[in-house]
């Protein structure tokens, strides 16, 4: 049983869906990495690479609303059934990094609140606190109260967020402040790209239960790309106001007390539903028995034992891992789907060696483009670059396959 059991869900579901999951303590201290560019240089690489990396995240959601499966295996398309198991685990281990990411962000950002105001300094118990929410929003996701629930977030965090907001662009020291550091705009670029990348493989396990293809590709598009941009630009002015991209100061500057903590925990805990909720869906496309239901708490439950347990740091080098893997991928599957029309699941496909091996060239030719730093970053020149070679390739490469008629020789 899935979040819907039928096709209802409305543009104004996705765009309250998509821009509750990009408002996120995760999503400002993204953009907080880009303050070495400075303000201007910083906003301009924001709403480029947003513009690029959203319009990819809505053309995986156009297979899902228009095919009704989930986005993993949407992937048997170009890789076959074993292929997309590959991708499967990938997915899952993103999506517990994930999790574990955005609970113990926000629960360092709880925790500073806490500690300021009442000398109540206990990061392992917020991070608990955390995933006993995400677990609680989990089960309210198996019926439409899920829907009215989000609504209801969706405004909360849209008015606390137009607050902090106020506090930092009202900051006269935001285009005049000097940065320190050096980030190349291909980076920053990079870095924008990444974050609706990141969301690929989940995006067609909400629009498949899409009222109309039209209505989800706008919706997720409009509140996607509008919500992570203010986020990352919130991060980036923190940042340089601040030096330090945290939200949590810049809320208690604004004197809002326990408001802060309600724009936390409510950011925390629409997002991470998603990435606790798709790891459940992915496990499923491997073991399809399993109750979505049951599994999903487990991944919650697994993704804040991380957080407990794992001091996670390197926030950059895991979003860059992400791209490696997912740039590549989803370059071969929308070209497969919208310019080589191949849009249907082959039942007897189990692997394609030729776009299995052209995925791990990508993976490898994207950290060539990172080294290189290019002024576009790494993501757009990879999707064009595999994108071009598996549409001249793919007819030389259509016999590397490993079939099921194979096994009855």
């Amino acid at each position: 049983m899935s979040i819907s059991a039928k096709h209802n869900l409305s543009m104004f579901n996705f765009t309250t869906l998509w821009f509750g999951a990009s408002i996120s303590v995760a999503e400002i201290l993204a953009g907080g990495l880009l303050a070495p560019m400075g303000f201007k240089m910083g906003v301009l690489a924001i709403l480029l690479g947003h513009l690029v990396g959203t319009t990819l995240l809505v053309l995986g959601g156009i297979i899902g609303s228009t095919e009704r499966i989930p986005a993993l295996v949407s992937t048997r398309i170009s890789f076959g059934q074993y292929g997309s198991y590959i991708f499967s685990v990938l997915n899952v281990l993103q999506l517990l990094g994930w999790t574990a990411v955005m609970i113990i962000a926000g629960a360092r950002s709880v925790n500073h609140i806490t500690k300021t105001l009442w000398s109540f300094d206990h990061l392992t118990l917020w991070g608990l606190i955390m995933g006993a929410f995400i677990m609680i929003w989990v089960w309210l996701g198996k019926d439409t109260g899920w829907k009215k629930a989000n609504h209801i977030a969706v405004v909360l965090l849209f008015l606390l967020t137009i607050i902090l907001s106020i506090t930092i662009f009202g900051n006269h020291e935001l285009l005049s402040k000097q940065v320190t550091g050096d980030m190349s705009f291909g980076l920053g670029i990079e870095l924008a790209v990444i974050m609706p990348l990141s969301w690929l493989p989940l995006i067609s396990d909400y629009t498949r239960f899409a009222r109309s293809r039209r209505g989800s590709a706008w919706g997720s598009w409009l509140g996607y790309f509008f919500g992570s941009s203010w986020m990352y630009i919130i991060g980036l002015g923190t940042a340089i106001i601040a030096s330090d991209a945290d939200p949590s100061a810049m809320l208690l500057a604004a004197n809002l007390g326990i408001v802060a903590l309600g724009i936390i925990v409510l950011a925390t805990v629409t997002t991470t539903f998603l990435d606790a909720y798709s790891a459940g869906v992915t496990v499923i496309n491997i073991f399809p028995k399993l109750n979505e239901k049951t599994i999903t708490l487990i991944m919650a439950g697994i993704g804040t034992g991380l957080a407990i347990v794992v001091n996670i740091e390197q926030y950059e080098h895991f979003l860059y891992a992400i791209g490696s893997v997912f740039a590549p991928l989803f370059a071969i599957l929308l070209t497969d789907y919208f310019l080589l029309n191949n849009k249907k699941i082959k039942s007897e496909l189990l692997v394609n060696w030729g776009t299995l091996v052209l995925c791990a060239g990508g993976t490898a030719l994207y950290y060539q483009f990172i080294k290189f730093d290019f002024i576009m970053g790494a993501t757009i020149p990879v999707i064009l670059i595999i994108s071009i070679v598996h549409s001249i390739t793919w007819r030389f490469t259509a016999k590397w396959k490993y079939e099921k008629k194979s096994l009855q020789t």
